[in-house]
């Protein structure tokens, strides 16, 4: 039995960190571009919103929250620009994780009983830090800053959620539509 090699080592040691909600500035570029990490917070986000559907309605919020719209036309979408992605990409991932901290506040304000609930929204929350973290190292940030002569990007479709089901929904809905997507098309293009 041999010394793993060092990119195997590197993924492993950044998969274990990634948890934690930790920057893996050290992680390899394309990191991201390995189906299995994203696959991974697609399971999560599955098994929150799995969790929260068994709840009829689920656990209200007290207050409605803006989250990114998830519909994707995908005839739109290939004609856009990677640019253009990351800004939807970088845009929706921002809007989701301010929704999942309020959610997390808005939770920790009311009577609800939230053991259960309140850990798929932890790992929501690393998850999503976790994420921005590599799509940073992958130049999503980069590619959604325009040039002050640019034209502006669209303003971000959004629509409100009024529970926790819906909310774990369109997290779920977004890890597996746009943010896979993008991710997909920009490790394609392999100039990172």
């Amino acid at each position: 039995m041999g010394v793993p090699e060092r990119p195997t080592l590197l993924l492993l040691l950044s998969l274990l960190l990634l948890p934690l909600g930790l920057p893996v500035l050290c992680a390899p570029p394309r990191l991201i571009c390995d189906s299995r990490v994203l696959e991974r917070y697609i399971l999560e986000a599955r098994e929150a919103e799995n969790v929260t559907m068994g709840c009829a309605e689920g656990p209200r919020l007290s207050e409605n929250i803006t989250v990114p719209d998830t519909k994707v036309n995908f005839n739109a979408w290939k004609r856009m620009e990677v640019q253009e992605q990351a800004v939807e990409v970088w845009q929706g991932l921002s809007l989701l994780s301010e929704a999942i901290l309020r959610g997390q506040a808005l939770l920790a304000n009311s009577s609800q009983p939230s053991g259960m609930l309140q850990l798929h929204i932890d790992k929501a929350i690393s998850g999503l830090r976790s994420l921005t973290s590599l799509l940073r190292v992958l130049g999503a940030q980069k590619e959604s800053l325009s040039p002050p002569d640019a034209t502006p990007p669209a303003p971000l479709r959004t629509l409100m959620v009024e529970n926790f089901c819906k909310l774990f929904r369109v997290y779920s809905n977004f890890l597996r539509g746009k943010l896979k997507l993008y991710t997909g098309e920009a490790c394609r293009r392999g100039d990172r």
